[in-house]
């Protein structure tokens, strides 16, 4: 633990120190639920990390920390992906912790935006059912993919959305996936946005949320976020907040 720390003030000193004018400033796939069209800058490692505690109901909540997605470019539209996430969860008194399944995954730039075509990307993940904690270990693998979308409204504003699906490791029908977004950016520090999302099964009752956020860019290369919002349906968590940090590393 002692290691970890010590790595993560080091990036944190070279990221302050270091000369970002020549790229736009980092470009995060949190705290929203809305995942940006862009690809992390070619050479670059880009860590986007997360805490988050989430109120179920009166008998569950769950506590993530951390979730780590880890990117890296392998060209200008084209960038790998791999997402991990140790969760705390509590049920009827009940407590489990430990990795959820590791999944790997890419996005790639589809479009630039051109008029009333906002700028597209692809992305897909694929969760491996065994690479996980005994208690959440999967029986199938697990896939996921979205369509990526963002539109310049103006110059500090912009609307983003995702269309996608995903599966669960347990059962062969989709839960389809929708967002939408709004972000504004208030000075060149601070940005916030408003959301709705939501996870539409196949055959059962849809889950439909609002959340909200802050972002404030430390440097270049660092950001901090907070986020937090509401469940919409009856089968939405009752509450969930959030706090993040990211940055990024040339190599």
């Amino acid at each position: 633990m002692k290691t970890i720390i010590a790595c993560l003030t080091m990036i944190f000193i070279l990221q302050i120190n270091c000369s970002a004018q020549e790229m736009p400033s980092i470009q995060t796939d949190r705290p929203d639920q809305t995942e940006c069209p862009f690809i992390v800058p070619l050479h670059y490692f880009q860590f986007e990390t997360g805490f988050s505690y989430e109120q179920v109901n009166s008998e569950a909540s769950e506590v993530v920390a951390p979730t780590v997605l880890t990117r890296f470019a392998i060209n200008n539209h084209f960038e790998l992906r791999m997402i991990t996430e140790y969760v705390f969860d509590k049920v009827d008194s009940k407590d489990f912790s430990g990795f959820n399944p590791i999944a790997f995954g890419f996005k790639t730039r589809l479009f630039e935006e051109k008029g009333f075509i906002p700028v597209t990307s692809f992305m897909g993940h694929i969760a491996l059912p065994k690479a996980a904690s005994k208690e959440f270990k999967s029986t199938y693998f697990a896939p996921d993919f979205r369509l990526t979308m963002q539109h310049t409204l103006s110059k500090r504003q912009s609307l983003s959305y995702n269309l996608g699906a995903e599966w669960d490791g347990e059962h062969a029908d989709p839960i389809f996936v929708y967002t939408i977004t709004t972000g504004y950016s208030f000075s060149d520090k601070i940005g916030g946005y408003v959301e709705f999302y939501g996870f539409v099964p196949q055959y059962e009752v849809p889950d439909h949320r609002f959340d909200a956020g802050v972002t404030y860019l430390i440097t270049a290369n660092q950001q901090l976020d907070v986020s937090g919002g509401v469940g919409l349906s009856r089968l939405s968590p009752d509450y969930f907040v959030s706090l993040g940090y990211s940055f990024r590393f040339k190599i």
